[in-house]
């Protein structure tokens, strides 16, 4: 007998596109339709950035709620979880989880599940205890790392339950990411580069979290011996206009350029001679695997899960987080050496294809999922079986009465078990 699809329910607070947003696009586009219906709940602005990518079949809920006093989004989130009988939900990073996944559990949606996309290292004061964290992980069936470094975070720092969590690393289209060597050339001319000039790419929010700041402390010393190279900045965020004025104050405006953000990255990453991560803390990167997708040499900080991408000295270089000295040496390295860099580059791709696919990602969350739901049916089962009374030894009628009420509710809770849960 066919079963229905189950409800899945995809959950985002966040305002901006970026390496957990696009996670999260990934899963709606991949998984299989057979065994999901699929939904979106998030916020106007990422509805905005994500509508023209989103699946036709997707059904989108759109609503605030990234503070307490966020009633009319929390009366939406229910009202949604409800009128779809949503049968799975699955927030991303832990602001998200705060909010919905208690009022999930209030609601009886049968399976919880969040993601970790990283360290929080912005917690000060109580919140570095992670009271409120553990008391969140309880209402949450499973937990996402998207890192090994992110799971030992979660589990020896904010204490979850190792049981819980599961590492399932992001993932990217490796097909649309291509060396074009031609499309360089095209790309230096269209920013009125020289051919040879070093083009360095650093793709991220304009956050304090992604470093750009040692960057630019770095990147005299790299304009000391290539004068000609080139830096663009993709991406967009808090800090832009600081950050904008910081590189005019210290005379690099013309050898820096900000672009704001950008949906598709991969021709930049095609025809850079080097990307930058400069980042303070990651979970783990997706710009790091977009990048050796693309064979474009990189030079990254060795923070949380980037040296689980970024191989020392076999995909990549890595340097301390915070020094720009020794991030403009590793720099210097790389350009002073193009033949080694392109070797680490083309070994990058392999490791990519080996380890961090969409398609791997995808396989590996839907099957957490079917996995979650299945230990749901049985947990249920068992619960409604043991209220059943026992068949009384003396009679054999009875107990073969008792035998088939058996056999008849599992059927039927087989059938009707989308549903219950609302009931």
């Amino acid at each position: 007998m066919k079963t229905e699809p189950i409800s899945l329910m995809l959950f985002s607070n966040a305002t901006v596109r970026a390496g957990a947003e696009d996670v999260i696009l990934r899963l709606l586009q991949g998984l299989e339709r057979e065994q999901f219906r699929l939904h979106l709940a998030c916020t106007p602005e990422l509805a905005q950035l994500l509508r023209a990518d989103l699946p036709g079949d997707v059904t989108l809920s759109v609503l605030s709620l990234d503070r307490i006093g966020d009633l009319a989004g929390a009366y939406k989130l229910v009202r949604a979880l409800r009128r779809h009988r949503i049968q799975i939900l699955h927030s991303h990073m832990f602001r998200a989880s705060f909010f919905a996944s208690p009022l999930a559990r209030l609601v009886k949606v049968p399976v919880i599940l969040d993601t970790s996309h990283g360290r929080e290292v912005w917690r000060r004061g109580w919140k570095a205890s992670f009271v409120v964290d553990r008391f969140v992980a309880r209402q949450v069936d499973r937990t996402i790392a998207v890192s090994d470094s992110t799971a030992r975070y979660l589990i020896d720092q904010k204490r979850l339950p190792a049981a819980k969590i599961r590492v399932i690393h992001n993932g990217v289209e490796v097909r649309r990411y291509k060396r074009d060597e031609l499309a360089a050339r095209d790309l230096k001319r269209s920013l009125q580069l020289d051919e040879n000039a070093p083009l360095l790419v650093v793709a991220g929010r304009l956050e304090p979290q992604k470093g750009h700041r040692i960057l630019f402390e770095a990147m005299p010393s790299i304009l000391k011996e290539f004068p000609n190279a080139h830096l663009i900045c993709l991406g967009d965020g808090g800090l832009r206009a600081e950050l904008e004025a910081l590189v005019k104050a210290k005379g690099l405006d013309r050898a820096v350029r900000f672009l704001g953000y950008q949906a598709d990255v991969s021709r930049w990453l095609a025809s850079a001679d080097l990307s930058i991560l400069p980042s303070l803390f990651e979970g783990l990167p997706i710009t790091a695997i977009e990048s050796l997708a693309s064979e474009c040499p990189i030079v990254a900080t060795g923070v949380d899960g980037t040296p689980e991408v970024v191989l020392p000295d076999e995909t990549g270089l890595l340097v301390p987080p915070g020094d720009s000295e020794s991030l403009a040496h590793a720099i210097l390295q790389m350009l002073r050496h193009p033949d080694r860099a392109r070797e680490m580059a083309k070994a990058g791709r392999q490791f990519v294809l080996d380890n961090f696919t969409v398609e791997q990602m995808v396989r590996c969350t839907q099957e957490l999922y079917l996995e979650s739901w299945e230990q749901y049916r049985k947990r249920r089962y068992t619960e409604k079986a043991v209220e059943l009374p026992a068949p009384r030894a003396a009679s054999a009628g009875a107990a073969a009465a008792a035998t088939s009420l058996v056999a008849r509710q599992k059927s039927s809770f087989t059938e009707k078990e989308s549903s219950s849960w609302t009931r």
